[in-house]
């Protein structure tokens, strides 16, 4: 007869959170409608009211990035399994990948692409550029990819990428191109379709306002006979599409794995949210934000990372540390004081910038407000 080891029994307290203005790359605050749309009761994953759920969330999903894609829907993880089921259902051992890299998931794209076999091939830039068509084609032309790999909003340094012209140049050089949205979607325009894009991931924690926990995923024709025609078999059996399809295509419902069920609540109540708002409103709306954001920060003596507006995400600003200024303890003093949220950088950034988020619910004049004025008197310090 064995004894119980009491050793571990530790009597947690009742959870008590702070409440937090979460304004840095990610996650941001959940809008309120989600969180009470998360907290509604479980029901069986082939329950049809959950079913329901499901096509909710794919035609949703659908006119969010401004694509016609069937196989449309969100992964059971965080926008990091979106990335991987990408990399995983598209790249084979020894296929050539060509990867843009200008900031830090670029590098983890990289990283995934190699860990899957393929011949990984990169075009660098610095952190805070974007890359021309012209480089992009020299790229392409140069390497002869199966696969081109872009982040069209690159979370790390503030750099949102041109799209134009690139899904053409893939198909004249029968290359699938492959896109990280994961903080453009909900946020910035996408046009998927119009675009040429072949794939493409998010996540549900920024633009969304959603906690995080399910991450669309989105493949069309082309990027789909590359999945059927595959040698063998995707290395990542839960991320495997070719088997998760048969649970989301509408007609088999076989089991997969057990999805998790309230945060799809979450993710469908965020998607209503952008369809009552209107994409080019919700898109206005974080450029307008994004601009006193800027404007703010230009009264204040501070610059923006990337220079050109243009090129900035309306979503995510980075902003220059001056001189004399420690980057940590800023960020330390509005998250004591204030209550504020913000982040630094990391890799070649870091101690640098400091990275701050206007996303979904949070892009709000108010906060902006609040932002700059606690930046003043902290700085003023």
């Amino acid at each position: 007869m064995f004894s119980i080891n009491e050793t571990h029994r530790f009597f947690a307290p009742q959870l008590d959170v702070p409440l937090r203005l979460l304004l840095g790359p990610g996650p941001s605050n959940a809008h309120p409608r989600v969180l009470q749309a998360i907290a509604m009761p479980q029901i069986g994953h082939l329950d049809p009211a959950f079913i329901q759920v499901m096509n909710d969330i794919q035609e949703m999903l659908r006119y969010a990035w401004q694509t016609d894609n069937p196989f449309t829907l969100p992964v059971s993880g965080t926008g990091s399994a979106a990335m991987e089921a990408a990399i995983a259902n598209l790249v084979e051992p020894g296929d050539v990948v060509l990867i843009g890299v200008i900031g830090y998931f670029g590098e983890r794209l990289v990283e995934m692409a190699s860990r899957y076999g393929a011949d990984v091939r990169r075009m660098d830039k610095p952190w805070g550029e974007v890359f021309t068509l012209d480089e992009i084609s020299a790229g392409v032309e140069t390497h002869r990819p199966t696969l081109l790999g872009l982040v069209h909003a690159e979370t790390s340094t503030g750099a949102l990428q041109p799209m134009d012209g690139v899904g053409d140049l893939c198909r004249a050089h029968d290359c699938l191109l492959l896109i990280d949205t994961v903080t453009s979607l909900g946020t910035t325009p996408i046009f998927l379709d119009e675009w040429g894009v072949d794939a493409a991931y998010s996540c549900s924690q920024k633009g969304l306002s959603c906690p995080p926990g399910a991450s669309p995923f989105t493949l069309g024709e082309r990027a789909l006979a590359k999945l059927h025609g595959r040698r063998t078999k995707v290395a990542n059996w839960y991320l495997d599409m070719s088997i998760l399809s048969q649970y989301w295509d509408g007609k088999t419902r076989s089991y997969h794995h057990t999805a998790p069920i309230n945060s799809m609540y979450a993710v469908r109540e965020g998607l209503r949210l952008v369809v009552e708002e209107g994409l080019a409103e919700r898109w206005a709306r974080h450029q307008a934000n994004a601009q006193r954001l800027w404007d703010g920060l230009t009264e204040l003596d501070l610059a923006c990372h990337v220079n050109d507006p243009a090129h900035r995400i309306p979503a995510l600003t980075t902003v220059r540390v001056p001189a004399g200024i420690d980057a940590r303890d800023t960020a330390v003093r509005l998250l004591n004081d204030y209550n504020i949220e913000i982040a630094g950088g990391f890799g070649p950034l870091a101690g640098k910038v400091w990275r701050i988020g206007l996303m979904g619910h949070n892009s709000r004049p108010e906060n902006v407000t609040l932002l700059l004025a606690a930046l003043k008197e902290i700085l003023g310090r």
